[in-house]
């Protein structure tokens, strides 16, 4: 049926408004879509040029040069060597099999070593260079580099790694550095990203981690352009990092050479220090071992083998080492008794070979006894009883005071690992650690270094030093950085009795130039090298009843590691002191027959500045002695020619 006009008329001004509205909606949504475009790329532009530069621009670190560590003449001790390795990029090298097969043709590549590589090329994206072999000599470098051209994604480098040229020498002071493990980042709160780049190299031990941030320098960084991958395309600029700081050591390269050599195949320890700045110019751990093994990362046999070893080359004795210090002891006992006005110099005191106190009998090493004896002969002949007497009479509160005022039981604040403070026991210390009272049994036995007290060869050479001066006297390690000399530590008098404390030293003066003296048989003849020290001989254990049935009644009968540990402290000159020395020998057994000589050699070569002299030393004694220094200027030697043999990172 045929629409009225009317209603036709009706539809089309409906479209006709519709129409309208909708092409309304349009021009405004395109209005909107216009206004939007054109603040996207007006107003926001420079945004975006931004966020698109980082989604192109990587910053990439650059490890800085590590710091150099130097002897206090300016011998390198610490320093960086040329490392030449290859490293391979899988996209651009292919099959990484092959790629490592056509490379063994050139430098020697073992069917595991091949393994291993391709391991740790397809553990990485394809574009990461991976370290295939590092520590090449000159002659497999370039013969890679000559044939680079028929081996795409294979390309020589070279960087830096840390080396030792005097090796063992110097591994417990100086230290070494190794890999950046999780264990080091977890100790960090907020690790720097430097500590993230692969391979980067911090210190383990010693002064390489000490000061570590001192050493390490600044990180430098690249600006490399990328593609939507990540893959690096151009190197648009580079700014270089700051190296490390120099650090320059008090210790003498010469001196701890010598002192090292001289300590032999013993497990034993030597400290040398310049008792009027307390620079330690020797720190002597033996035995030692190479550093060199660790930078790179030791392997497992190597490791095992420096572990399982009863003479713990990995252990710094100098200052992990906490050691009766027996006889050398006594001069603190002495002077406590003095300075308390308990005894004077001249006094006697009878010794039968033994004391009776607390229902027990304490006897003296020499069982005959040594009769009358007054401060010098006692410390000369190193009489027990004598000691025995004094500590009755001042306690162990003062014994434990005058230890304190010459240095024992006090850790010091030297760029070391696991510094120990020994222990200078008191009443309060055994009533919180052992829970139970102090008794004079202990102070009998504390009087002759025996007992609860423990030392360092470090303290014992400050203890020395102190003797020889009446000065706090603070070791020293670090004498200057980047050429700026550091600070000597305050040395405030001891306060000391004069009197007392020329009592002492006379008394150590006779220890090795009396002929009754202990040490008289390792003297020095020369009377401007001469030196005054005490020997010691510390119990570790005691020959049991069943022993002493069965014949034994020597130390030399027991196994080694239940022998006395020998010990010798000394200064000289005895006039001037300028050097003190601490010697001690594990289970070396007797200090005067031990100890002793080495400490003479030692504080010898220290004022000589070389060799000892042999003029310095008794007639009888100098073919023998000559023998032996010849052998040990043959181990001195040169430094240690960095590495050029190959390792896989």
């Amino acid at each position: 049926m045929k629409r009225p006009p009317k209603d036709n008329e009706d539809s089309a001004r409906v479209i006709s408004r519709r129409a309208m509205l909708m092409g309304g909606a349009q021009m405004v949504f395109a209005g909107a879509l216009v206004l939007r475009m054109r603040n996207l790329q007006l107003g926001q532009a420079e945004e975006f040029r931004l966020l698109a530069d980082e989604n192109r621009i990587n910053i990439r670190l650059l490890p800085p040069s590590r710091g150099l560590i130097v002897d206090r003449n300016g011998t390198l001790l610490a320093g960086n060597v040329q490392n030449y390795r290859i490293v391979l990029v899988r996209e651009d090298a292919g099959e990484p099999r092959a790629a490592l097969e056509r490379l063994a043709q050139l430098i020697p590549l073992s069917p595991d070593e091949i393994d291993r590589a391709e391991r740790e090329i397809m553990r990485h994206r394809p574009f990461v260079p991976v370290t295939i072999v590092d520590q090449l000599n000159w002659e497999e470098v370039a013969r890679v580099a000559a044939n680079a051209p028929a081996m795409p994604g294979i390309t020589p480098e070279v960087g830096f790694n840390r080396h030792y040229p005097f090796g063992a020498e110097f591994a417990h002071s100086v230290g070494y550095v190794g890999p950046v493990s999780e264990a080091d980042l977890a100790a960090r709160e907020t690790p720097e990203p430097l500590l993230m780049i692969p391979r980067f190299q911090i210190g383990k031990i010693g002064v390489e981690r000490e000061y570590e941030e001192t050493l390490r320098g600044t990180a430098g960084h690249r600006r490399v352009e990328v593609n939507a991958v990540g893959r690096e395309m151009r190197e648009l600029d580079r700014q270089e990092g700051d190296p490390g700081s120099t650090l320059q050591l008090t210790l003498d390269r010469q001196l701890q050479a010598f002192t090292l050599a001289r300590l032999g195949e013993d497990s034993a320890a030597a400290v040398v220090l310049e008792v009027q700045t307390g620079n330690v110019l020797a720190l002597a751990s033996a035995p030692s071992f190479d550093p060199n093994l660790f930078v790179r990362g030791i392997s497992v046999a190597d490791y095992g083998a420096l572990r399982d070893n009863d003479h713990r080359p990995m252990s710094n004795k100098t200052v992990q080492g906490a050691y009766p210090p027996g006889s050398t002891f006594k001069m603190v006992t002495a002077l406590a008794a003095f300075e308390a006005g308990l005894a004077t110099p001249d006094e006697r005191v009878y010794c039968p070979g033994y004391i009776e106190a607390a229902g027990r009998r304490f006897h003296c090493w020499n069982r005959g006894g040594h009769g009358r004896v007054n401060l010098t002969s006692a410390l000369s002949e190193s009489c027990d009883v004598f000691f025995y007497d004094m500590a009755q009479r001042v306690g162990i509160d003062r014994i434990n005071a005058m230890a304190e005022r010459l240095g024992l039981g006090i850790r010091y604040d030297l760029p070391l690992s696991g510094i120990s403070s020994g222990l200078n026991p008191s009443r309060e210390w055994k009533r919180e650690r052992r829970g139970a009272e102090w008794v004079v049994g202990d102070t009998i036995n504390a009087s002759i270094g025996q007992g609860y007290v423990l030392a360092t060869p470090l303290q014992l050479a400050v203890m020395t030093a102190r003797l020889a001066t009446n000065r706090a006297i603070l070791p020293r390690l670090i004498h200057a950085i980047d050429d700026i000399e550091q600070p000597i530590p305050d040395q405030p008098p001891l306060g000391l009795s004069a009197a007392a404390l020329a009592q002492v030293q006379r008394g150590m003066w006779e220890v090795s130039n009396a002929q009754r003296g202990t040490a008289y048989g390792s003297r020095i003849v020369d009377a401007n090298l001469r030196m005054a020290g005490k020997t010691g001989s510390s119990q570790v254990f005691s020959i049991t009843a069943a022993e002493r049935a069965a014949g034994v009644r020597r130390q030399d009968q027991l196994p080694w590691n239940r022998r006395d540990h020998a010990l010798f402290v000394c200064y000289a000159p005895d006039t001037d002191p300028r050097y003190a020395v601490s010697v001690v020998v594990e289970h070396g057994g007797g200090g005067s027959s031990v100890a002793a000589p080495i400490a003479r050699d030692i504080i010898l070569a220290a004022q000589s500045g070389g060799l000892p002299p042999i003029e310095a030393y008794p007639q009888p004694q100098r073919n023998r002695i000559e023998t032996m220094m010849r052998t040990i200027s043959e181990q001195i030697g040169p430094a240690v020619a960095p590495p050029t043999g190959r390792s896989r990172a």
